[in-house]
C-alpha cells in the first residue's frame, strides 16, 4: 500500500496504510527508550508535544493514568469551536517501557486500538504507532478528515522536545 514520508530534517516520519482497517506511522527518535516512553505516558510531558502547532490546537486539560484499566482524556480548544473537542478511552496493554495500547472511544461508529511500541536502538528509540480502526469506512474518514495528517509535525515536535532535555519529570 502507500507510504509516505512526510517532510523532517533528519528522522523521517513514515504513515502507511497497512490494510483496509490499519494505519501504522514509525519513526525513530533521538532518546533513548525510557525517556521516548515516558514522554508518551506522563501528562507533564506529553502535553507539550503531542498537538501539532500548525492544527491552532490548545491542549485544555491532560488526564492520564497509563495502567490497565486505566482511563484518559484529552480536550482541545479552537478558535473555530465554541466547544472543546473531547478524545478519551482506556488502557487496555500498558508493558513500560515496551508497548501500550488504549481505546479511542470518541466517535461513538466503533473503537479505535492504538498500539504503540517501542525499540530501543541505544541512544535512539524506533517508534511503530499502530491503529486499528473498527471498519474500511472508519480509517477512510479519518484520512479525509485530515485527522492523520499531523503525525509528521506531531513527531517532529516530539524529537525536540527529547533534544530539549527537560523529560524529567
Amino acid at each position: 500500500m502507500d507510504a509516505k514520508k512526510q517532510n523532517e530534517p533528519k528522522n523521517p516520519t513514515t504513515v502507511e496504510r497497512k490494510s483496509d482497517r490499519e494505519l501504522v506511522v514509525t519513526r525513530i527518535f533521538n532518546g533513548p527508550r525510557h525517556l521516548v516512553f515516558e514522554a508518551w505516558t506522563k501528562p507533564e510531558l506529553f502535553k507539550r508535544w503531542w498537538a501539532p502547532r500548525s492544527f491552532g490546537l490548545t491542549m485544555l486539560s491532560c488526564e492520564m493514568d497509563v495502567r490497565v484499566g486505566g482511563t484518559y482524556r484529552l480536550e482541545f480548544g479552537h478558535s473555530s469551536s465554541e466547544q472543546p473537542l473531547a478524545f478519551f478511552g482506556k488502557y487496555i496493554e500498558v508493558t513500560p517501557p515496551i508497548r501500550f495500547a488504549w481505546t479511542n472511544e470518541e466517535t461513538g461508529e466503533g473503537v479505535t486500538v492504538t498500539t504503540v511500541t517501542f525499540d530501543d536502538r541505544g541512544n535512539e528509540t524506533l517508534v511503530v504507532m499502530h491503529d486499528l480502526y473498527p471498519s474500511k469506512e472508519a480509517l477512510d474518514e479519518a484520512i479525509s478528515s485530515g485527522s492523520t495528517s499531523g503525525f509528521g509535525e506531531q513527531f517532529q515536535q516530539l524529537d525536540e522536545f527529547l533534544a530539549e532535555g527537560n523529560t524529567a519529570a
